[in-house]
């Protein structure tokens, strides 16, 4: 079923992941490991080491003598997890409108743009918010900090799993998120890091609201 790009604790780890994120499995849904040794035809160790790699990405939480289980989602958690990310995603921005030398090191933003107008036209949530991360991994050269990066590639599942909730029940605010993102690029090249700290902190706080009101929708 798998293949060995990753290791197999990292691929059984991501087919969860992404369950959770698109909210197959539910908050509090215990995740029973003989269930996902015989569903995937893997190892139960495979499967104990992919959830302790959950674990540290805030999916699950593993609990003495009952095992593990979804992560909850509520506003603390949401609230905190917007906050964090909204400054991570600055110091990115900042180390991007810094750093860039010629137009060709912002052509993969470009292009991430286009994909993200193609998913938004389509209405492909799931595109859509794997992108919007993608975003961020194409400023990891510019930031060079191996911290920051590990940082937000373990958080970036619990945010993913944030977005998908807003923008299933909202999938025409992604046109704001475009339009944010324009606004961004602008600022990098303009080599305005105020700027790009004034857009980004609207696109925390405008993502922290439409997950709120999406946790109460539902």
């Amino acid at each position: 079923m798998f293949k060995a790009l990753d290791s197999l604790a990292e691929q059984i780890a991501q087919h969860l992941a992404e369950r959770i994120i698109r909210g197959e499995l539910k908050p509090g849904e215990r995740i029973q490991e003989q269930k996902v040794t015989q569903a995937l035809n893997v190892s139960r160790g495979s499967v104990r080491e992919a959830l302790l790699i959950l674990q540290r990405r805030h999916l699950v939480v593993i609990l003495p003598r009952r095992g593990a289980q979804v992560t909850a989602l509520n506003a603390h958690h949401v609230t905190s997890l917007c906050k964090l990310m909204s400054e991570l995603y600055i110091l990115l921005g900042i180390a991007v409108s810094e750093r860039w030398q010629s137009p060709a090191d912002l052509q993969p933003f470009l292009v991430i743009q286009q994909r993200l107008q193609a998913s938004f036209e389509s209405q492909n949530v799931q595109a859509f918010v794997e992108d919007s991360f993608n975003v961020m991994r194409a400023a990891f050269p510019f930031a060079d900090n191996p911290y920051l990066q590990e940082t937000v590639e373990n958080l970036q599942p619990a945010m993913s799993r944030n977005y998908f909730l807003a923008l299933e029940q909202r999938k025409a605010e992604m046109s704001d998120y475009l339009r944010l993102f324009e606004q961004l690029l602008q600022a990098v090249l303009d080599r305005d890091p105020v700027r790009v700290r004034e857009v980004l902190s609207e696109y925390g706080q405008r993502s922290c609201q439409l997950v709120l009101a999406a946790l109460q929708a539902v």
